[in-house]
């Protein structure tokens, strides 16, 4: 049985491997695209670098990303990162807030940056507007685009005070009083009593992020820590504390944060 389930996940790996080598040869093969729509072109785009992952009906189920899933399912793995189901129209990195939909340039961004720790590359090769025609591709999959007005960015200007030695102090008292510890755990390392039990909206375990391990998945900057904060990620079971911290005990906790992550003294 042990066997079988090695067997499968090198299987997945070797999956993986192959999209990877799959989606570094595409620039060649996009110098025949020609003259086509902006709509043909994001299809084009979205089928040769993202299907694999993301599936055709942009549900997460493709080729890599399902067989990657059922094969965590079978062997009792947790993973903690799966493949974006687009047609919910839930995305978690955003600077809009909780429950709104991303904007253009949220989406582009990723696009263009990846997601660190995750199977989500960077596609920096691609020009801009090759860029925007798959962000408007990936909008076809869930009627939120047509249906939902669109939210205002949520303003992020740091504060000096951010980083300092009584910054962080008030920020361990919030996140003990904020409960993070039940799921990040007291030393921030992703253990809490709750870290177990944790499910995101479609039902799959996740775990919470082991702040000492490294880049968060939006990136480590003090900016990026407080929109997460001040976000949420939707569709996980990370909330928003727009309205339950105020602005500045949200820059305190991220002070606190960083000084688990080992980014400030």
């Amino acid at each position: 049985m042990k066997g079988a389930i090695k067997k499968r996940g090198n299987i997945i790996f070797s999956l993986m491997l192959l999209s990877l080598a799959f989606v570094a040869a595409v620039p060649e093969a996009e110098k025949a695209y020609g003259a086509v729509s902006a709509g043909d072109l994001g299809k084009r785009i979205y089928e040769e670098r993202c299907m694999v992952c993301h599936g055709d009906k942009g549900d997460g189920k493709g080729l890599v990303g399902n067989g990657i899933m059922r094969w965590a399912e079978k062997s009792g793995r947790v993973l903690t990162v799966y493949a974006r189901d687009f047609t919910t129209g839930a995305f978690r990195f955003r600077s809009t807030p909780t429950g709104c939909l991303p904007t253009d340039d949220d989406l582009v961004r990723i696009i263009d940056s990846g997601v660190p720790r995750s199977f989500m590359p960077p596609h920096k090769e691609l020009p801009i507007e090759e860029k925007k025609a798959v962000k408007e591709y990936i909008k076809t999959f869930s009627p939120r685009w047509k249906e939902d007005e669109p939210c205002k960015v949520i303003a992020v200007k740091k504060p000096g005070y951010v980083g300092s030695a009584s910054s962080v102090e008030k920020g361990k008292k919030i996140y003990k009083e904020m409960k993070c510890w039940e799921c990040h755990g007291d030393d921030g390392k992703g253990k809490g009593p709750k870290s177990d039990k944790l499910k995101d909206d479609w039902g799959k375990q996740i775990l919470p992020f082991n702040f000492i391990s490294g880049q968060l998945k939006r990136g480590s900057s003090p900016e990026n820590v407080y929109i997460t904060f001040t976000t949420g990620l939707d569709g996980t079971g990370m909330p928003s504390y727009e309205d339950s911290l105020k602005e500045d005990e949200r820059w305190h906790l991220v002070s606190y944060t960083l000084k688990l992550m080992g980014l400030v003294k």
